[in-house]
This record gives C-alpha cells, sequence and structure tokens, in this order.
C-alpha cells in the first residue's frame, strides 16, 4: 500500500482533531481548515442592513485583532439564509491548514449506533400543497423561481457524535464542502452545531482571481448504472431545468459584474454529481477590479442566489415566508472563512442539519419553477436528505 502525501495526512489529523462546541471544521476539494477557541466574535448585528455592513464590521474585527497583538488574521463562521438576522463569526484562538482529504477506499465506515424517532415539518401533503401554491403564484404575476424547503426533525435519547457524523460526511462527500461550525444558544439548546457536507460553492477569491460555482436542477442518482446514466442525459436536455438553471446564472453574473474587470460565463451547465444526486452545474471565473473586494464583500453581493431562494428575490423571500411552515435560520446561508487579506472561501449551506446533543434538525429543497409538479419536487427533496441519512447509517427506513 502506498503512502499518503504529508498534506493528506495532515488534512486527515485535522478532521480527527475536531470537537464539537469549541471548532470551525471546513475541507473543500483542495484544503483543509481546522480553527478553535474564540479571540472574539463579529459584533451581530440585525436589521435590513444587516447583510450588506458585514464586511465592514469583519474588517473591524481583524484590525482590532491584530492591534490586540492577535496573529491570527481570519474570520470563521457561518451567515444565515435571512440577512436581516445576525450572522455567526469568530475570530479563533488557532488556526490549522493542510491540503485535501484523503480517506482509504478500503477503510471501513462507522454508522451511527443512535436509535431515531423522526418527524416532517411540513407533513408530505403539506408540502405538496405549497409547490401548488407556488406554481399559482407563477402564473398569476412576476415570479419565475421560488425554492421551497422540508426538514426532518430527528430525536434521540442518547448524544451524538457529531465527530464521527462529520467524518461520514467527509468520506462520502470528497468532492465537495464539508463543514461544522458552532452557532449561538438557542431555544435552550446549550450548544449548536451546523454540520453538513455542500456540493456547491458560493463564492471564493484567492488575490485577485474569482470563482463562483452556482448549480441548480437536479435528478437523483439510481443504483443501476444504465438507469443513473439515463437518468444523467434526461437532466441535461431537460427544459425545465435548464430553464431553473439560466435564471440562476443569469443573477449571479449579474451580482459578480460590478466587482470584476473580467466574468466568464458558461454558456451551458455542464453534469457533476454526488453520491445521491446529478446537478447541472456552472464554473463562473472573473478577476476582480480591486484587491480591497473581500470574498466576504461578494457573498453578501451574492446572497441569497436564486438557487437557494428563487427570482426575483424581493418576490420568492415573500413566498417562502408565507408557504415554509418553519424559519430556516442558517440552512440556505453560507458557511466558511475570510482573511485579512480578503481571501476566503464560502459555500452555500445545503446538504445539512442544525444539530445539539439529542437532536438533529435536517434540511431539503427544491427549485420550483414553471413545468415543476408538487409529486417530483417532493422526490427530489427526499434525495438531498439522503446525504445527511446516509452519513448517519441511516437509508430508506428512515422516511417519515
Amino acid at each position: 500500500m502506498s503512502e499518503r502525501p504529508l498534506a493528506q495526512t495532515l488534512a486527515t489529523q485535522l478532521l480527527d482533531s475536531y470537537e464539537a462546541g469549541s471548532s470551525f471544521f471546513f475541507a473543500s476539494p483542495k484544503r483543509t481548515l481546522l480553527a478553535r477557541g474564540t479571540f472574539a466574535t463579529v459584533p451581530p448585528l440585525d436589521g435590513p442592513e444587516a447583510l450588506r455592513r458585514l464586511p465592514e464590521q469583519v474588517r473591524a474585527a481583524l484590525d482590532e485583532a491584530r492591534d490586540a497583538g492577535h496573529d491570527i488574521p481570519v474570520v470563521v463562521g457561518a451567515v444565515p439564509f435571512d440577512g436581516a438576522h445576525p450572522a455567526h463569526l469568530v475570530v479563533p484562538m488557532t488556526l490549522q491548514r493542510a491540503g485535501s482529504l484523503a480517506f482509504d477506499a478500503a477503510a471501513p465506515r462507522v454508522a451511527a449506533q443512535n436509535p431515531f424517532t423522526l418527524r416532517p415539518v411540513p407533513e408530505p401533503s403539506a408540502y405538496l400543497h405549497g409547490v401548488a401554491q407556488a406554481l399559482e403564484l407563477m402564473r398569476s404575476g412576476p415570479l419565475r423561481k421560488v425554492v421551497l424547503s422540508r426538514s426532518l426533525h430527528l430525536d434521540t435519547p442518547t448524544p451524538i457524535d457529531l465527530p464521527q457524523l462529520l467524518r461520514n460526511l467527509a468520506q462520502r462527500n470528497a468532492a465537495g464542502y464539508t463543514f461544522a461550525a458552532d452557532l449561538p444558544a438557542h431555544a435552550g439548546a446549550a450548544r449548536r452545531t451546523l454540520i453538513g457536507a455542500s456540493p456547491e460553492l458560493l463564492v471564493s477569491r484567492s488575490g485577485l482571481q474569482v470563482l463562483a460555482n452556482p448549480l441548480a436542477g437536479s435528478a437523483a442518482r439510481s443504483p443501476d448504472p444504465v438507469e443513473d446514466q439515463a437518468r444523467a442525459a434526461a437532466l441535461s436536455v431537460s427544459p425545465k431545468d435548464l430553464h431553473e438553471h439560466a435564471v440562476v446564472i443569469e443573477a449571479i453574473a449579474e451580482a459578480l459584474r460590478p466587482y470584476c474587470k473580467t466574468l466568464d460565463v458558461p454558456k451551458g451547465p455542464s453534469l457533476i454529481h454526488t453520491p445521491t444526486l446529478w446537478h447541472l452545474s456552472s464554473r463562473i471565473s472573473g478577476e476582480l477590479l480591486d484587491p480591497s473586494i473581500s470574498s466576504l464583500t461578494l457573498a453578501a453581493a451574492m446572497h441569497p442566489t436564486p438557487a437557494v431562494c428563487g427570482y426575483p428575490t424581493r418576490l420568492a423571500h415573500e413566498a417562502i415566508g408565507t408557504i415554509e411552515p418553519f424559519d430556516r435560520g442558517f440552512y440556505t446561508g453560507t458557511v466558511g472563512w475570510c482573511d485579512a487579506t480578503g481571501d476566503g472561501q464560502w459555500a452555500v449551506t445545503i446538504r445539512c442539519a442544525e444539530a445539539d446533543e439529542r437532536t438533529l434538525r435536517l434540511f431539503a429543497g427544491a427549485g420550483i419553477v414553471v413545468g415543476s409538479t408538487p409529486e417530483s419536487e417532493l422526490a427530489e427533496t427526499e434525495a438531498k436528505f439522503r446525504t445527511m441519512l446516509h452519513a448517519m447509517g441511516l437509508g430508506q427506513e428512515a422516511r417519515p
């Protein structure tokens, strides 16, 4: 057996060192990051200007940390779906970086041992009704797309092993963005963690180079190779999914252009896959006009994209508030890091759960456009739940 490169060994060590409640973990296809402790918290803001003002708040926090002699010039954490709600970003005490994660394919995977009870919110029948409501809004007005979500509440009598859950997610989703971020205490939960494995990059910045990789349009994988390829081929020519993807790309390019000297937008999407889904994907790259534009400035300008909210944004946000029976919190927000130079990576917070000691709240959504059917969108959310359910050692038996 060949030895793994040192960078990959170090990355696995960072994963093994993650501790729920005191760490931030973020792994991308090329980099792994573990931050520990809290030197300072970026003061939380709420209200209509909260998201727009967040980059200046971060700059101020990093300047104060530097003036105090702290030599870790980075913030880590998460931004919620609703930009009027407070983000949770901190300057950590320590920061370690390594290369990409790699796992021995023959290594056994440890399934979760917890017995769970499940409760869907909303019930599937209510979700079907919500999709029908959204389609009626599109027929009667200018709304072009809205993303409607469901949640699964899982309760267990024994503590959840979050480090093992994180490892399972990382093993199954090496090409994506695996994360675990502490969240503020809420509703009696002393400790909360945002944990997941997103396939979607909101934006990254390295020097003057910018990259966004939006996904929109999905199809569930099949264990049968012939059927799996047939589903991929059908997705690549689906008028409904291509329209949904085009709406997202148009809005993201519009958000990025004011900040970029050049912007390369593909003429059409490509296909990518996770263990559970095929996606239509476009890699949008550009060069910044000004080195003072940070990755968080770009993320704030783009968020929320039509991939997680809809289009036009205000109308879609209003529809979500009317139809969805729960507060998304940090689901469909963004999670990642930004350093004092402005470099950073921000993933879209999907394929995730919000966890405390004995409960998990899983989330999944689907983009509704003209041509959608309630039954197919419900099936898409069930496929998206599988990323978390499989990492927990649960499969079809976990269906509510």
